[in-house]
């Protein structure tokens, strides 16, 4: 099998862009990427063959495609400020961060004008499915930027939608997590009233198995706990109040906000304040963690 010709440039290579990277090597792809705060991800991948640039200048001018795996709408802003005076025409810049789709929206347009395409393209999926290269793309962009970038996708994605215009993928990514951030609040609250009244984790998840109730989310939470690992599903409080956060500007701006979204809003928020922020969404069982009322 011939290289691919396009040659990717990476920032963002933690909990989720290891994997992707790793899988990108796989598939042949020339890989340059820069290190933040851990180093183990990048050392891992230069390891099998990836080079490690110092500076986002020099990644400009190293690759053609730019794939963006960061925290929020922010630091997605400061990385392509900071990429804008050494973009050409020949670049893509593919985000697959959760991201605010406003910001989106203004930085596709801001690219267009020097001819520089951008796609967001959030995922479904968490760390382990992107070391098995089997995530979902939700992407947002246009159908020939969807065309360009979609053999990318596809080295760590089995599911790739294309949602409309750019800022699309994000809205679309938003309702996914907000109907995922729902589910992990109930399951969470269910199981501390099921502590509290004596009802065994076990047989409770046991029979779960055989309804409706049984989820990816519920198993990535429960199963673990009960081999006495709480931190089963790797996604922090603190991301899923941004997640939920940008769903709301979203929503109220559409005037689309339930009374729901609120009260999901205000587990996390809540969750947050109380200082548990860097934990990860599993550890809403933990009695230390949902508050000394969930305590037996």
């Amino acid at each position: 099998m011939s290289k691919p010709t396009t040659k990717i440039g990476f920032v963002g290579v933690g909990l989720m862009g290891h994997g992707m990277a790793a899988n990108l090597l796989k598939a042949g792809y020339d890989l340059t990427v820069i290190a933040h705060r851990n180093r183990e991800p990048v050392d891992d991948l230069v390891s099998r063959g990836a080079r490690e640039v110092k500076s986002l200048a020099e990644m400009a001018g190293t690759s053609n495609c730019i794939i963006l795996c960061v925290t929020n709408a922010d630091v997605v802003q400061s990385v392509i400020d900071e990429l804008f005076d050494h973009l050409t025409s020949d670049h893509v810049i593919i985000d697959t961060s959760t991201s605010d789709p406003v910001v989106t929206e203004t930085l596709a347009s801001r690219l267009a004008a020097t001819g520089v395409e951008l796609a967001d393209a959030p995922l479904t999926g968490g760390a382990q499915q992107a070391q098995e290269g089997v995530l979902g793309a939700i992407v947002g962009g246009t159908e020939e930027t969807l065309a360009r970038i979609k053999p990318v996708l596809e080295a760590f994605c089995v599911r790739i939608g294309h949602f409309g215009p750019a800022g699309a993928g994000h809205r679309a990514k938003l309702i996914n997590n907000y109907l995922v951030m729902s589910m992990v609040a109930s399951i969470a609250d269910t199981f501390n009233v099921a502590r509290k009244a004596g009802i065994e984790w076990a047989p409770l998840f046991d029979v779960m198995k055989c309804g409706s109730n049984y989820s990816e989310a519920l198993r990535r939470i429960i199963e673990p706990a009960l081999e006495g690992d709480l931190d089963g599903y790797k996604f922090t409080l603190r991301n899923a109040q941004k997640d939920v956060g940008y769903y709301l500007s979203f929503t109220d701006n559409a005037g689309l906000t339930s009374d729901l979204a609120r009260e999901v809003m205000a587990v996390y928020e809540r969750s947050v304040a109380e200082g548990h922020g860097d934990l990860f969404l599993s550890r809403m069982i933990d009695p230390e963690t949902a508050g000394k009322d969930a305590d037996t």
